[in-house]
């Protein structure tokens, strides 16, 4: 594949230039040998892949973690004191997380593997004379292209021939409206993308006309791949729950690791042997770590992703998932995620009265509605022309041909005129095909002694050719004083955004018109029948995800290629309330005026990708959490600099498929809203979920802690805490990760990107459980040495412990209210994996071969009920606490805690 070359500038030069620069003659095209030449020199015309990621390296990056870092030490320690029971149990628990986080990144690739499988696109060529079909992929430069309505354009390329040619570049530029190709030099040298009207780039598709074009650039030299490698420049950004979970790793570590050393000086400084010495550090180690935190927040964010895929979301990266719930700003593209990428005409003038147009899209549904409310009358007169003066066709909803002439089909059939008897009735003998310069296309018809000419147009073009207007009363001249009122109508119009269409007609007689004449009759004389205004319509469902975000405390910004009237009026109909400004506008404030300004702005237009990636990063600077969603290749760098990218699956160019973390298959903003919900509650989740094992481990270091200083012997052993952590935790904690939603939850604000899983005031609150755990584990552990039955002793703490854990689950439910409110029996996995942890705890005491690995024996049913009593004590204190609570507030006003 060829490395970027300098760019010529190609719209510049002439046709016969452009065909001596690229060494070709564009009536036979490259020879077949030149050609693989060529081919062998620039490579294959397709965009430079990121290698993927080999499984071994994915694999290795699940151990790339703080708290793993961690354990695998104690498993080393372990060895080296020559415990390898120990040492492979924190193993296996190591391996175990690896292998899982490595099966649920497989199966994320795996799902966007299938949503990407496409055929491979061809081009028509001609070479040695001959018109062939090739593979895009063997396209070089200097091969001569055809193109026709509906092709997709496969490299970038210098247009030497254009008949009525129109090109929808939206994918590329942002433009809703196809835009009108010629084959005249573009004088200005710097000329933007979508002013080169003398060329064509890969990607973006033909909707009208035909051509031949000369390839000017392959592959990655393309515009398209400029923006593919801007793309994987883009760096990859660590989700806010990477980032606080790196934190608290740290943070745990830290204490861990002076908890841990104390305690082993002190072990030595009792005169402890050096390997009893480090068995109790390796338990504090254990004891101080959460180690299924990791498996469990990978459990819980695939089973959201999961969850996702079933709503049409296919998520890439495992923790993007809950990025989203923490999103500040949505970042979206307009054509085609805001917009229905489908041009409607949407209000016309007729007859001197306005009509407005319910419906959206090619489909004929939809009613025409006078806005005084008066008697729709025949419309004919303004909608044959519409109809007529027309090269597009719809199918079943879909359109074949230009998007702006769908419109106006769409409009015809929503208003009774049926296009196909229509054009029996009058068939078309002639037409003037649009042409840049006219701004005008005629088409004429056979109508029995007559002819009738149909003209559709710019307004400000066909004014000048009209000599009268269809009025109230019939056909009226066309004075200054109608042709004033006419501007007014048509500036009224253009300022909410509407792209203004004239229609005309004129009858002619039959016997002075000659179809076979290359003299076609003047189009002047023409009478106006109205002007019809079109736009790209807002998605029916952005409206109400939009009302949404604002109540979820998300902002919505528009970024886009659109002009800033259109991007406007598309903004304010979607409820979007504040300035807009243009990409220049943008180039002119430096860092510092940006990010003043940059808050008040709701519209971003004429925007180049470059802007769209600043953009992005001011927003970050300011301290959101970014989104930016879209499908077209303009969106791919900005996707990938976000905090997190939202790529549409249907309509979605492959180069921003790749730069996302999420995938839309159904291409619906809508669908943003519920990945925020889906993202909010798994955040909520998983602070449940730590709330309940960090109070296991201040319990168990407390524990051990607390045992050491009296002089005791060790309630615990590693195997016992990795029980506790991994076993009789996980499945707990894993349950707290399908809990449904919180009522209310996207009526809350979005967290604050730098706020912590754990506040002071949960760090409390996680202290007095802990404490209340240390306490009765110890309690216990005591009373049953006095029986003089260490294993008895041992048995008994472990098991309280564990049941401690049964009960603390329902504190780490609810934070606030009440563990035995109405969603106490709401989740069902909890109730299961409760179940099976005590099972799995009278195994494990009354089994022999389990007896022999943790290091238990035989509880009797008075031990059992003192176990299940002190427990309890955890669940019981936090309800009165919370009971007083809600007293005070309710005596008081909302004062307390």
């Amino acid at each position: 594949m060829s490395s970027r070359n300098p760019v010529k500038p190609w719209h510049s030069l002439a046709p016969d230039k452009v065909a001596s620069e690229l060494t070709v003659d564009p009536a036979r095209g490259l020879p077949v040998d030149e050609a693989q030449s060529r081919l062998a020199a620039h490579g294959p015309n397709r965009l430079a892949e990121k290698p993927p990621r080999p499984a071994w390296r994915k694999f290795v990056d699940q151990f790339r973690t703080v708290l793993i870092g961690i354990l695998v030490v104690a498993a080393g320690l372990a060895f080296l004191i020559g415990d390898v029971k120990d040492m492979t149990v924190i193993l296996i628990v190591v391996v175990f997380n690896a292998v899982l986080g490595f099966y649920q990144e497989q199966r994320a690739e795996q799902s966007l593997a299938a949503l990407k499988q496409m055929l491979a696109l061809k081009a028509r060529v001609r070479r040695d004379g001959h018109k062939l079909e090739i593979p895009a992929e063997d396209l070089v430069p200097g091969d001569l292209v055809l193109l026709e309505a509906g092709d997709k354009v496969p490299a970038d390329g210098r247009l030497i021939e254009a008949h009525s040619l129109a090109i929808d570049e939206s994918a590329l530029t942002g433009e809703s409206g196809a835009v009108g190709k010629h084959v005249d030099a573009v004088s200005d040298l710097a000329a933007p993308l979508a002013e080169r009207t003398d060329m064509a780039f890969m990607n973006t598709v033909v909707t009208r006309g035909r051509a031949s074009m000369l390839v000017t650039a392959t592959g990655m030299d393309t515009e398209m791949g400029r923006i593919a490698g801007m793309m994987q420049e883009a760096p990859e950004s660590a989700t806010p729950l990477q980032r606080q979970l790196d934190r608290l790793g740290k943070r745990l570590a830290l204490i861990a690791g002076i908890v841990v050393g104390l305690i082993f000086l002190l072990a030595l400084y009792q005169g402890e042997p050096l390997a009893h010495a480090a068995l109790t550090a390796i338990t504090l180690a254990v004891a101080a770590i959460p180690e299924g935190l990791p498996a469990v927040v990978t459990v819980t964010l695939a089973l959201g992703m999961r969850r996702m895929a079933g709503q049409r979301a296919i998520v890439k990266r495992l923790a993007a998932v809950e990025t989203l719930g923490c999103t500040t700003v949505i970042c979206s593209d307009k054509t085609g995620t805001l917009t229905l990428n489908q041009m409607t005409a949407r209000a016309f003038l007729h007859g001197g009265r306005r009509y407005a147009v319910s419906g959206e899209g090619y489909a004929a549904e939809g009613e025409v509605r006078a806005e005084d409310g008066g008697v729709v009358p025949d419309l004919s007169a303004l909608l044959l022309p519409a109809a007529l003066c027309n090269d597009s066709r719809i199918s079943d909803g879909q359109l074949i041909g230009d998007p702006t002439e769908g419109a106006l089909a769409a409009l015809a059939a929503k208003g009774g005129v049926d296009a196909r008897a229509a054009a029996d009735h009058l068939p078309r003998i002639a037409e003037i095909p649009f042409d840049s310069a006219n701004k005008f296309m005629a088409t004429f018809h056979q109508d029995g002694d007559h002819i009738r000419m149909f003209v559709k147009g710019a307004p400000d073009v066909l004014l000048a050719r009209c000599a009268a207007v269809s009025g109230e009363a019939g056909e009226q001249p066309l004075d200054d004083g109608a042709r004033e009122d006419l501007i007014r109508r048509n500036e009224a119009m253009a300022s909410r955004g509407l792209r203004v269409l004239a229609m005309a007609s004129r009858t002619l007689p039959a016997g002075n018109f000659d179809p076979a004449s290359e003299q076609m009759p003047q189009v002047t004389d023409l009478t106006l029948q109205g002007l019809v205004g079109i736009m790209d319509p807002p998605r029916p469902e952005a409206r109400e995800a939009i009302a949404l975000c604002r109540s979820a405390g998300i902002e919505v910004r528009m970024i886009t290629g659109d002009h800033k009237a259109t991007a406007a009026a598309i903004a304010r109909e979607l409820g979007l309330a504040g300035e807009a400004l243009e990409g220049r506008e943008l180039d002119g404030l430096d860092e510092a005026e940006l990010a003043r300004r940059i808050e008040g702005v709701v519209v971003f237009a004429r925007v180049a990708p470059e802007h769209k990636v600043r953009l992005v990063q001011a927003l970050k600077r300011e301290g959101h959490v970014v989104a930016m969603t879209g499908d077209g290749v303009n969106d791919a760098p900005a996707l990938k600099s976000a905090d997190i990218g939202v790529a549409m699956g249907i309509t979605g160019t492959e180069v921003s498929k790749e730069a996302a973390a999420m995938v839309l298959t159904d291409d619906n903003f809508a669908s943003i809203v519920r990945a925020v919900k889906e993202g909010r509650t798994i955040y909520d989740n998983i602070v449940k979920f730590v709330r309940f094992q960090l109070g296991t481990n201040m319990g168990a270091l407390g524990t051990v802690l607390g045992a050491s200083l009296l002089g005791w012997p060790v309630p615990f052993n590693p195997i016992q805490i990795l029980w506790v952590n991994m076993i009789m935790d996980g499945p707990p904690a894993m349950a707290l990760g399908v809990d449904p939603a919180r009522h209310g939850i996207m009526d809350e604000p979005p967290r604050q990107p730098k706020a912590e899983i754990l506040t002071w005031r949960r760090l409390a609150t996680l202290a007095a459980f802990g404490s209340t755990m240390t306490l009765g584990t110890l309690a216990v552990f005591w009373h049953g040495l006095q029986s003089g039955n260490q294993a008895r002793a041992i048995t008994l703490a472990f098991t309280t412990f564990v049941l401690f854990q049964f009960f603390n689950v329902f504190n780490a439910r609810a934070e606030t209210g009440s563990a035995f409110a109405q969603h106490l029996f709401g989740n069902r996995m909890l109730w299961l994996a409760l179940a099976a942890v005590l099972a799995l705890q009278i195994v494990v005491v009354h089994w022999e071969p389990a007896q022999a690995i943790f290091g238990t024996t035989a509880l009797g049913l008075a031990d059992w009920g003192v176990a299940t009593a002190v427990a309890s004590s955890v669940l019981l204190l936090e309800e009165a606490r919370k009971l007083a609570n809600r007293i005070f507030r309710r005596m008081f006003g909302n004062a307390g805690a």
